[in-house]
């Protein structure tokens, strides 16, 4: 069978690649023109659970002032990624401030 592209007239051809041609800019500028960054760089530091590294820090329940350190101003409880916790610590944060909500000792909402 006679390949379907050269019956067509399009200048692929067999191979998909090939050269794209002169883009402009050149492969040492880096990404968007950003500076090189030094030899020992290693990116944000990754943030540590508060639970794991202070001993007497302790989640509980009745303890609103910790609770509403991961709450918004709309009483959603804060992410993991953004709050640094583990996942075990996050869970019981959330097991926590579920059971102050039912308690009324955080609210549920805010408007």
């Amino acid at each position: 069978m006679e390949n379907r592209y050269e019956s067509r007239g399009d200048s692929r051809g067999d191979s998909r690649g090939g050269d794209r041609g002169d883009r402009g800019g050149s492969r040492s500028d880096g990404p968007r023109g950003a500076r090189p960054r030094g030899k020992f760089f290693k990116g944000p530091r990754r943030k540590q659970c508060r639970f794991c590294t202070e001993e007497n820090m302790t989640i509980d329940y009745k303890n609103v002032s910790m609770l509403r350190q991961f709450l918004t101003e709309r009483a959603k409880i804060v992410p993991r990624r953004t709050t640094g916790n583990c996942a075990k610590h996050q869970r019981q944060l959330t097991e926590a401030v579920k059971r102050a909500r039912v308690l009324a000792l955080v609210p549920f909402t805010v408007e």
